[in-house]
Order: structure tokens, then C-alpha cells, then sequence
């Protein structure tokens, strides 16, 4: 070892040892070793094991119940770094590979200067009622939304949600946000966000008398009383739905017409100030291929990357004073929050943009359970890629990965057979080389074209590695395998492929690895004019949801310990933890 710096390579595998690439470059692994107090795994779970009531040797089994639910209790968790002692393994050394968020202590003091003082006040929302990536979306925008208004965030209850309602083996089919993400460590962990459940929600407001009809002004109740909907189905869900929309401040927000901007200080003053940044942005224009916006550029010059056209959306004086803000989901209504918290909300403090996409990139991501069981697919498939014995490939322990959309996506352009997958994609994959396909495609014949050509391997392959796991969070398991591919290939429209690459940029910008604009190795198979989307820079534009872009991820760890500290105490609703 000459003591040179040896160039990085994303999607590179996670051991010490040197990799002689093809033409003899030397590369180290991606996933280096966490600086010490920021993101190390051995510094995270260990003052939490009592709470855990089973005992699990590392590489073993998880508990399991008789219903193939894990028996883990995922409330008491520091959400920094991963270890996986008590998942099943594999070893921190492994799992460090999928970590791509970070520990950031000033960051958990931060309050919203719009947070008050006086009686507390909600946020409930219905999930989107689509898929699972498009439910994600949707509450991405209203936790980061809660936040900034100071609000008390009111989880939904339990519940069956599109496309992951599976009762395979008489597994858990109803799911609530906590099965997924560790909302209560998120909640205990952050001094400016409480987050409590529905029903707990209507125990202290609806139950006492304090929320009324907003026609007839009179005290309403839920439906028969009742306050404990967890496990219910969709009729049942849209009549406690329905009766929300009656006594709470209903948002008629449309995302593709509106930003939500918030200024910096409270105050007739500051969002005046606000409003002129607007209009001044109105005559100002960017040049074309001039690359993406400073994060700490002036306000008119941030907005003019997002605003494409939108005007504000206000939240204005009657929001502000109810005590009760609701987000329903209707396609009827034209109700819907399908959109990137990072493309409807905007901060006139670059500071506090760029801690709000710090707060979902380090605290909304898929609980240790689902991590772990992808670190070991991780695991499995750079070992297969290391071992097999004829391909440049062999040597660097790296897979490539696509998603191929299949089922009922709308958009006919891009659901082509799988010749036209191959040649769409020929260019940057390895002839012979390890490629994982995440798919909701059933019948394996369709990758014919493609397993001529490359030693295709699937979930379903890995299946010995995350027995006991509940199949709805299998398509979780999915992005997290593709997101670590050297190269990965996605479809054009698909959130699923969208998250898949959010996570390649997090990870990318973890390793410094793109370039200033946030670009990386992903692709599109068709339309052929998107393909280099995510390799070249492209700011936002509409319709958003199609894609992900850099403005995610791209220099977010700017001005980190430069907002102010929490000037209030964080309010404790109630002295004994809300369990989720």
C-alpha cells in the first residue's frame, strides 16, 4: 500500500481487502468505517438491549411468532447507524454497507421558529391511495410538513393499505407507518416533532368534547363512540375518514399548482418578505445548462429552480389558529399529496431546507428489520459475484441492478418485452456479470433476453436469508438490494424505481462519489430522451413524481449546526410513551 488516495467507486462492496478492477485500478470499498461520534454502528444499540426481551445470538434466526411476524420491539431505538445482532446478523462490518444517513446532534435540537407556545395543535392525514411508494411520498411531505408548523402529528391507524395487504400464512396484513419506519424513536429523538397515535388522539380531543362539527359548530364524536380503529378495512376506514373531514381544517393544497413556502421568522413581516422574493423571482430566469442552484443562493434564485410556474400556497391565518389541520386522500376530490416533500415545500432559510432534507434522509428510512435482511441479500450477491469464475465482474465483488415495472403501471411506453430491455440497457451493464432484477414480474421466461446475457439472480433466490420476514415489506427489501448496484437501470414513471434512486444519492453523496450536481450511475430503460436523466443534471420539473431529482440529496449537509438551538422545551403530551 503506497499511502495514495485510490479513487472511490459507488456500489462498491463492503470489504477491507483491495479489488483490482478490469484495467488493474485499484478500489476500495464504498462504505468506509463511520467517523467516530457520527454514524459508527457500535455506538447505537447497545444501551437499548433491555429492552429487548429475547435474546438473539448474532448470525441467527429473528423471533418469530407463529404468524411469521417478528416479536422485536422496534419503539425503543436509536435511529443512527445499524446493527444487526438482534435481526439475524449479518455483522456490523457488513451492514455498514447500507447505511447512508447520519447522526447528527444539533440537528435533534432544532424547533421550528413557527412553533408557539399556547395549546397544542394538529396534523392528521389519510395515506395516498395508491402504492406503497406513492403512501411514502405522501407522508414524507406531512411529517416534514408537521415540523415546520409546529404541530403534533397524528399517525393513522392501523390499516390495509394498496398492494401490501397480503394475508400470506395468516400474517400481519394491516400495517401502520411504525411497521415500517421508527416513528416513536423519531418522535422521542427530535425536540420540535411529538408524534402521537389516533387513538390516542381521539381519546384526548374528540372523546372530551373539544372538536366540533364545522357546520353546525356543535361537539362531535367519532362514529359510534369508537376511538380505537386499528386493523380496519377500507369501508371502515372511510367512514372515520369522512368524519374527520367535518371537524378538522381540511388542506385543498394541490402540490402541481402551489409550493408551500415558509419564511423565516413568524410574523406579518417575514412572510411579506417572502412574498417579494416571490414576485422578484418572477422576472428573474435561469440560463440554460448553467448546472443546479447553490443551496445558499439568494431566496429568488432558490424558488426559481423549484416554482416551475406555481404560485405560494398560504398557510394562512385561519390554518394557523385552527387547532385541527387535515390532509384527506380523495381522487374524487382532487385531494392528493403526490409529490417530493422537497418540491412542495420550500424555506426561505436555505439552513432550514437543508435540515429538512437532513431530517428525512437520517430519520425516515425502513426500520433495522427490513435493513438488516437486505444487508445480508447485499452480502450474498457480491459473495456470488466474487466467486463466479469467468467475467471481468469476479474480481470487483460488484452486481448491477434494474427494476422492471410490470404490473399495473399505466404508461404502456415503458413496459416493452425483454429484447428491448436488453438493448436499452446493453451499454453500461457487464456482458456475463451478476445482475439483480427487482420485479413484480411472475413469469421468469419474460427475462430470457436478459439471462443470456448476464447471471440474472431475484429476491426469491435470496428467500433462505430473510425467512420469517412479512412478504409485504418484500418489495422494501427490493429497493435496498438494487439501491447498492454499481449501475442501476429503472422505469421512467415508477416512484418504486424514484426511491431506489434517492437512496443510490444518499449513498453516493455519503461516499463523495458523484459530482457537484448530485448526478449518478442510474439510467432509465425508455423513453429513450429520459435514459441519462439521473446521469446528467436535470433541475425539477413537472410532472414531479416521475423521478427523483438531486435536489434531494445534493450538498444537504450544509450549514449543519448553524440553525439555532431549541428555544422551547419539547411538550410532553403525556407521561407515559405512546407505543406505536
Amino acid at each position: 500500500d503506497s499511502g495514495v488516495a485510490r479513487p472511490v467507486e459507488f456500489g462498491g462492496p463492503p470489504p477491507d481487502e483491495v479489488h483490482v478492477g478490469a484495467n488493474n485500478d485499484v478500489e476500495v470499498s464504498a462504505a468506509e468505517p463511520a467517523a467516530a461520534g457520527n454514524m459508527g454502528s457500535s455506538n447505537i444499540v447497545a444501551e437499548k438491549a433491555q429492552d429487548v426481551h429475547l435474546s438473539i445470538e448474532e448470525g441467527g434466526p429473528p423471533p418469530i411468532d407463529g404468524r411469521g411476524n417478528s416479536r422485536v420491539n422496534h419503539t425503543e431505538h436509536s435511529i443512527s447507524g445499524l446493527s444487526c445482532a438482534r435481526y439475524g446478523g449479518p455483522s456490523d462490518r457488513i451492514a455498514e454497507e447500507m447505511v447512508y444517513w447520519q447522526h447528527i446532534p444539533s440537528d435533534a435540537e432544532f424547533v421550528s421558529p413557527l412553533r408557539g407556545d399556547g395549546p397544542t395543535k394538529y396534523m392528521t392525514f389519510e395515506p395516498d391511495g395508491g402504492g406503497w411508494n406513492n403512501i411514502r411520498m405522501a407522508m414524507e411531505t406531512v411529517i416534514s410538513m408537521a415540523h415546520a408548523m409546529g404541530r403534533t402529528l397524528v399517525m393513522p391507524p392501523e390499516q390495509r393499505m394498496y398492494l401490501i395487504g397480503k394475508n400470506d400464512n395468516q400474517q400481519k396484513s394491516t400495517f401502520s407507518f411504525a411497521d415500517f419506519y421508527h416513528i416513536e424513536s423519531m418522535s422521542r429523538e427530535h425536540a420540535g416533532l411529538d408524534v402521537i397515535t389516533m387513538q390516542d388522539f381521539l381519546d384526548r380531543e374528540a372523546m372530551t368534547g373539544s372538536m366540533v362539527n364545522r357546520s353546525t359548530g356543535l361537539p362531535s364524536f367519532p362514529p359510534g363512540n369508537r376511538t380505537d380503529w386499528n386493523g380496519e378495512n377500507g369501508k371502515g376506514m372511510k367512514v372515520l375518514n369522512e368524519w374527520m373531514r367535518t371537524v378538522t381544517h381540511v388542506s385543498r393544497w394541490n402540490p402541481d399548482q402551489c409550493m408551500l413556502a415558509f419564511p423565516a421568522s413568524p410574523g406579518a413581516e417575514a412572510s411579506k418578505s417572502l412574498k417579494e422574493a416571490y414576485q422578484q423571482m418572477r422576472e428573474e430566469s435561469i440560463p440554460a445548462g448553467t448546472g443546479p442552484v447553490p443551496v445558499d443562493a439568494p431566496v429568488a434564485q432558490r424558488m426559481l429552480e423549484v416554482a416551475n410556474g406555481r404560485s405560494l400556497c398560504m398557510y394562512d391565518e385561519e390554518m394557523q389558529k385552527s387547532a385541527y389541520l387535515h390532509f384527506a386522500s380523495s381522487h374524487k376530490l382532487g385531494l392528493r399529496l403526490l409529490t417530493h416533500f422537497y418540491i412542495f415545500l420550500f424555506f426561505e432559510d436555505y439552513r432550514w431546507d437543508t435540515w429538512n432534507k437532513r431530517f428525512v434522509r437520517d430519520h425516515l428510512r425502513y426500520v433495522d428489520e427490513i435493513q438488516c435482511a437486505a444487508a445480508r441479500v447485499v452480502h450474498a450477491l457480491r459473495e456470488r459475484a466474487r466467486t463466479r469464475g469467468s467475467t471481468a465482474n469476479v474480481t470487483r465483488n460488484f452486481y448491477d441492478s434494474l427494476h422492471i415495472r410490470r404490473g399495473d403501471l399505466a404508461y404502456k411506453e415503458v413496459k416493452v418485452d425483454g429484447n428491448e430491455l436488453y438493448e436499452a440497457s446493453k451499454m453500461e451493464l457487464i456482458e456475463g456479470g451478476t445482475v439483480f432484477v427487482a420485479t413484480d414480474e411472475k413469469n421468469k421466461d419474460f427475462f430470457k433476453p436478459l439471462r443470456e446475457h448476464y447471471d440474472l439472480c431475484f429476491l426469491d433466490d435470496f428467500k433462505h436469508l430473510f425467512e420469517g420476514v412479512n412478504t409485504n415489506m418484500y418489495g422494501m427489501l427490493d429497493q435496498l438490494v438494487a439501491s447498492r448496484g454499481r449501475v442501476f437501470y429503472g422505469t421512467y414513471f415508477s416512484t418504486f424505481t424514484g426511491f431506489i434512486n434517492r437512496m443510490r444519492g444518499y449513498h453516493a453523496d455519503r461516499a463523495k462519489v458523484h459530482n457537484q450536481n448530485g448526478t449518478i450511475r442510474s439510467y432509465y430503460f425508455l423513453p429513450f430522451e429520459k435514459r441519462y436523466g439521473m446521469a446528467s443534471f436535470m433541475p425539477p420539473r413537472p410532472p414531479f413524481w416521475t423521478r427523483e431529482f438531486p435536489l434531494a440529496w445534493r450538498d444537504i449537509d450544509k450549514g449543519i449546526g448553524e440553525l439555532p438551538a431549541a428555544s422551547l422545551k419539547k411538550k410532553k403530551l403525556s407521561q407515559t410513551p405512546v407505543i406505536f
